[in-house]
């Protein structure tokens, strides 16, 4: 690599491409690919009917897929990786009164229909180890330090971590963004580039012949990127920093309840306001005398079952929560896990100003509010981040800088919530004035 690499020698900013390779550990390109391949790699088979599918019609009962579903859930449905664990997923998927059966994000939100999904920006952003999504455009050298064109825009300069933006064909539509994943040579020559990125209905796994690839990047505009200074291209925006994304978790093989799952899967956070709906399985027909249900080591209820089925509770009380069958020879299944939390926010009653700083008001019970997005629905769809500190959690408020929000007009407001199951999400439009 370094000595292909080193053959390019085209300077940026003072460097070649081929010295900062040859700089920088390959570690993080490495690590990328393995996690693009957690999302891109699995496998699961519907158990049920009525799972919907970008485009219309549905997943199919009994057929296996590769990849997580694409829906670009927002914070209506849960992102898989960032919101969810992995085997949150996989367990909602063998559970046939689950969320990904009952629920259709069709016509709620733009672009989605699975409850539970991914787009290409949080592919990418999850393979690249960042602790919230990028936008697609977001990705490259016009928004992101850290990062350049590759020159030349070709197959024989792309590497494993190099990305692909693709800009809107119009003002207003849709971009997109590829991960390169594997890099194929003969000699010191590249043959064959292999890209993944999520696509409908899941996600694709393309190996491009150098010219099928080239043709590939110099259509529609597209921009062949490399990340030069992986810290200044995440700033704060790192994974290792927060609970999720939780790589280990992903990698690891789940061990899927088959006696009880929830209408989330397992291993997931619920709003107060939010019932949790019990599959009483029994996969193997061993026989179930009872549910239980702890907060922490307290029983909360013991609820007499009578064959298979779903019982349907409201929790009152924040904290976390097992919930397990007691089997007709007395044993105990396995335990399913959730928690319980609530999280709430308040914008100023006057018009908030560009000038000005302005405080959000927050209150949580079991989470920690991590960070408010604030997210332009205009193009060229500005975003920032405000990561908050233990003050501001201490003091249940954020504070937006004057000038952090460069135009005026309306800017979606999301206050993130994440605790050791996954991360929850408040939304609100608010409207900046001059």
């Amino acid at each position: 690599m370094v000595i292909v690499l080193l053959a390019i020698a085209v300077w940026f900013q003072g460097t070649s491409f081929a010295e900062e390779a040859k700089r920088s550990s390959s570690a993080w390109q490495e690590q990328a690919v393995e996690y693009a391949h957690l999302m891109s790699r699995v496998k699961w088979t519907p158990v049920a009917a009525g799972m919907p599918h970008l485009g219309g019609g549905h997943f199919k009962k009994g057929t296996e897929y590769t990849g997580v579903p694409y829906s670009s859930v927002k914070a209506v449905g849960r992102c898989i990786g960032f919101s969810i664990y992995l085997k949150t997923f996989l367990a909602a998927v063998e559970n046939p009164h689950s969320v990904l059966y009952t629920e259709d994000l069709s016509g709620k939100v733009s672009h989605a229909a699975p409850y539970y999904g991914k787009v290409c920006s949080t592919f990418t952003s999850y393979a690249l180890q960042c602790a919230l999504p990028y936008r697609s455009s977001h990705h490259g050298p016009t928004f992101r330090s850290g990062v350049a064109l590759v020159d030349p825009q070709s197959a024989q300069a792309a590497e494993p971590g190099d990305v692909i933006y693709t800009p809107p064909a119009k003002v207003g539509g849709g971009s997109h963004v590829e991960l390169v994943t594997a890099v194929e040579r003969s000699g010191e020559k590249v043959t064959a580039v292999r890209v993944e990125d999520s696509w409908p209905p899941t996600t694709r796994n393309i190996l491009r012949k150098t010219s099928n690839f080239d043709s590939h990047i110099s259509s529609r505009n597209r921009r062949l990127c490399r990340i030069t200074d992986f810290d200044a291209w995440h700033e704060h925006n790192k994974a290792e920093s927060f609970l999720f994304p939780n790589y280990d978790e992903d990698s690891a093989t789940p061990a899927i309840n088959r006696v009880l799952l929830l209408d989330r899967g397992d291993w997931v956070p619920y709003y107060k306001d939010q019932a949790v709906k019990f599959n009483v399985m029994d996969k193997d027909s061993q026989g179930v005398r009872s549910l239980v249900v702890k907060r922490g080591g307290t029983v909360v209820e013991q609820i007499n079952v009578q064959g298979k089925g779903v019982i349907e509770r409201l929790f009152a009380d924040c904290g976390d929560y097992t919930a397990r069958c007691v089997m007709s020879d007395g044993s105990l299944s396995q335990a399913c896990e959730f928690c319980v939390c609530d999280l709430d926010f308040s914008l100023p009653a006057e018009t908030p100003r560009r000038d000005k700083p302005w405080d959000i008001k927050f209150t949580a019970c079991n989470l920690s509010v991590i960070a408010v997005r604030l997210m332009n629905p205009k193009p060229p769809y500005k975003r920032c981040i405000v990561w908050l500190t233990d003050q501001d959690r201490s003091s249940n408020k954020v504070t937006i800088a004057a000038d952090l929000i460069e135009d005026e007009g309306p800017v979606w407001v999301w206050v993130i919530g994440e605790n050791k199951y996954g991360r929850l999400v408040r939304e609100q439009k608010v409207v900046i004035g001059k």
